[in-house]
């Protein structure tokens, strides 16, 4: 089966793109750029990514432009809720990508993440995959966060250390 795996960063890959292969997946990696903020960070995370997607023999699409603006205009007067928008924007893309590209299915890094709002990616990948007419494949990776951890830590790769948005990076380091 053909699978497009929405990917957030190389770390949160490392272990969803082992498993699915070992599930007999042919994965094609996407990266969505506009919700990662700054800009910098963007680079870093996808020059991240595509060094490891190399290693791994993995071909991945990078979103183009980077629509910063409209994240924020989204975003803004719902901050305390914006990781539901987020998420719908990541899975929607993916999920209109992986249509048009004749996939069985797709799924995401997120599911991966011990930090992320898991119930929430499931229902929402669901609830777009059937709005859209695609398959959501879910599967909780959060099994192999420490093995995914340890991985990027030994490859030395950039680890960010918030989620992407500037709202996430400003609850990790304002005190």
């Amino acid at each position: 089966m053909k699978i497009l795996l929405h990917i957030c960063c190389a770390p949160c890959s490392i272990y969803p793109t082992r498993i699915l292969r070992d599930e007999g997946f042919d994965i094609l990696g996407f990266f969505y750029r506009n919700n990662i903020h700054p800009y910098t960070e963007c680079i870093k995370r996808q020059e991240t990514l595509d060094s490891y997607a190399t290693s791994i023999d993995l071909n991945v699409i990078y979103q183009e432009g980077y629509d910063l603006e409209g994240f924020i205009r989204n975003a803004a007067f719902r901050e305390s809720n914006r990781c539901v928008f987020c998420y719908h924007e990541r899975l929607r893309s993916t999920a209109l990508m992986a249509k048009r590209g004749k996939f069985d299915c797709f799924s995401t890094t997120l599911l991966y993440s011990k930090f992320q709002k898991h119930d929430e990616i499931k229902s929402i990948g669901e609830a777009v995959g059937e709005s859209v007419g695609i398959m959501f494949y879910y599967n909780d990776f959060r099994v192999g966060w420490k093995e995914g951890v340890e991985t990027s830590k030994r490859l030395g790769m950039y680890r960010q250390q918030y989620c992407g948005c500037i709202y996430s990076e400003k609850e990790r380091y304002y005190k």
